[in-house]
């Protein structure tokens, strides 16, 4: 669910003046003045962060939470179509519905964080509405009456009734409200506690990230293996009620005990207020010249974070010259004690800055959607190439089809170690940048895997069509090829997600302000939710528009008689001009500069 300036020759050498962070352009001071650049934190405000002291409340928080939610949503599918006796169809839809509605809300729960609650408190409501939707369903499996009745002997089912079907609606909707609060939070007040002023600051926040996503991937493996096998072999009510337990007397309880420790970033009020009374003041100065203007007074106004106005003259850059002119002192616009007398027509560059940051790393984000695209089919068509093909392992295994999702999380949980431990302190010594490589490189590379992910799949699935139409009638359709052949598609499947999808939340996390790390970290899950939606529209369009003129539809039923290849092909194609549009918006983006506030002395 993480990557800047390289020198040596390596995979993206042909683009390497395009990911070089750029220094912000500023002109030289005058010699007879002297020039204050506004400091982003109180120098006299020394706190201190707790780093790794605070980790294992968190981490462990973290990952007994993932373990609670994903093992109640895992198998849920199953379970729908088992003992709700629900057709395929709109079950996946539901369950569609609510993973896009959770993503999507996601951003609410990160505006109440960053603007309101702060996110310790907005984790620990949200664990509470967690705790009340995983309750609640677990009661659907321990109350018969809350499920329709078994099918009988005839296989004649009955169907659930509305208002057993509204109260498992209902414990989604409390689950889903938990997750938008939770996803959006835990990551970024990890990140809280460690100070990101430093070298060893920032390296320790790129291993936290490392290692939050390791411990995120290996619950999600353990729930595959050993929760999944207690639902569907044992019971429902226990493969449901020990997730429930977990959240209850671990979870919740270990995330408490660090509240002594943890560093809680205040909320600075409405952000999207402040982005609105920007736009606002730029407008209404459109018509005025950041330089040479003789309405203007010279001076750029900021004011420092413990209440105390400043003005400061500030080398002027070309870049968003539109915005700053939000912050131009024009006339009698700052009041005696010098703040603004109107906050919508003039702003502070801290303002402006924030806007800046965000608003230049939206192209960055809109390139996600198609990336993540490969990672839907994950769990889709590759699933009904693995039904298609020998699962045995010896002679009396035989690998479940859906498990084949492993491959691709062992090497996220082998790799993230691998990485901090051993290769980027390597890079480290050769490049000479702090993370070994840069975190805009590393999300380029995460799409090169994702395209060649997409090119293995439709070549394998060519070979794995041909036999089981050359055997097909004495195997029932299914190719005598090992399914250990769709292995190389999802161990460069887990690469993607290794530096693309972790690439994503890492950029994210540094490239937004201080106080919208929430705002910032909810995107990815918003590219998740777009992927879910271009999936659903790239299946809908080639299935209308294939299988006429007596050829076979690439999507058909039966994938012996459809073209699946030429749909991965499709898929690795988007990529291709995806990846080409993301290198079109990386080559113009300036990293976020991190200022600290100093006096230039006249020349004597």
């Amino acid at each position: 669910m993480v990557w800047e300036r390289i020198r040596s020759p390596n995979f993206f050498s042909s683009f390497c003046c395009c990911f070089r962070s750029k220094p912000r352009a500023h002109s030289s001071p005058s010699s007879s003045e002297a020039l204050l650049l506004l400091q982003k934190e109180v120098d006299d405000v020394v706190v201190t962060r707790p780093g790794w002291k605070a980790m294992p409340y968190i981490l462990g928080n973290e990952a007994i939470e993932k373990m609670a939610t994903f093992g109640l949503t895992t198998n849920l599918m199953v379970y729908l179509v088992r003992e709700y006796h629900m057709d395929q169809v709109f079950a996946a839809n539901l369950l569609a519905l609510w993973t896009c509605a959770y993503c999507l809300f996601t951003v609410l729960g990160a505006s109440l964080a960053d603007t309101y609650l702060g996110k310790f408190r907005t984790i620990l409501f949200a664990s509470f509405a967690s705790l009340l939707g995983m309750v609640t369903i677990t009661l659907t499996a321990f109350v018969p009456l809350l499920r329709p009745p078994p099918c009988d002997l005839a296989q004649h089912c009955i169907s659930n009734t509305k208002t057993q079907l509204w109260i498992l609606i209902m414990g989604l909707s409390w689950l889903g409200i938990g997750s938008a609060g939770i996803r959006p939070c835990s990551l970024p007040f990890g990140i809280d506690q460690f100070d990101s002023s430093t070298v060893e600051g920032r390296l320790a926040i790129h291993s936290f990230l490392n290692w939050y996503y390791t411990s995120a991937t290996l619950v999600v493996l353990i729930n595959l293996v050993f929760v999944v096998y207690i639902q569907d072999s044992v019971s429902w009510a226990l493969g449901f009620g020990i997730p429930t337990l977990l959240m209850l007397l671990c979870a919740i309880p270990l995330f408490l005990v660090g509240s002594n420790i943890y560093v809680r970033v205040k909320p600075e009020g409405s952000i999207f207020l402040s982005f609105a009374q920007v736009l606002v003041a730029a407008y209404k100065k459109r018509h005025l010249k950041l330089l040479n203007d003789g309405r203007v007074q010279g001076v750029l106004f900021d004011a420092s974070l413990d209440g105390n106005a400043v003005v400061s003259k500030l080398p002027l850059s070309t870049q968003s010259s539109f915005l700053k002119k939000a912050a131009l002192v024009v006339d009698n616009e700052l009041k005696e004690g010098g703040f603004s007398a109107n906050v919508w027509r003039l702003c502070t560059m801290q303002q402006v800055e924030d806007v800046i940051c965000v608003l230049k790393t939206l192209p960055i984000w809109a390139s996600g959607g198609i990336f993540l695209i490969p990672f839907v089919e994950e769990g889709t068509f590759m699933v009904s190439q693995a039904l298609k093909m020998d699962r045995h392992i010896g002679t009396k295994f035989q690998m479940p089809a859906g498990s084949i999702k492993i491959i691709s999380l062992s090497i996220v949980i082998i790799w993230l170690p691998l990485y901090d431990c051993v290769i980027q302190p390597a890079l480290k010594k050769i490049t000479k940048y702090e993370d070994g490589i840069p975190t805009l490189k590393r999300i380029g590379m995460g799409y090169v895997f994702s395209i060649l992910c997409m090119l293995v799949a439709g070549l394998v699935e060519q070979q794995r069509r041909a036999l089981a139409t050359l055997h097909g009638e004495s195997l029932n359709g299914v190719a005598p090829m090992s399914v250990f052949w769709l292995f190389p598609q999802l161990m460069l499947l887990g690469l993607s997600e290794v530096f693309g999808a972790l690439g994503h939340i890492e950029f994210y996390n540094r490239e937004f302000p201080e106080k919208m790390k929430s705002i910032g970290n909810c995107l990815i899950y918003l590219c998740m939710a777009g992927a879910t939606y271009l999936s659903s529209l790239v299946v809908t369009f080639v299935h209308s528009v294939t299988g006429k003129h007596g050829q076979s539809n690439w999507l058909d039923n039966d994938i012996n008689a459809g073209r699946l290849d030429f749909f991965y092909f499709l898929i690795a194609g988007l990529g291709v001009l995806n990846f080409v549009y993301f290198v079109f918006c990386a080559c113009g983006y300036t990293y976020k500069a991190s200022v600290k506030a100093v006096e230039i002395v006249p020349d004597v």
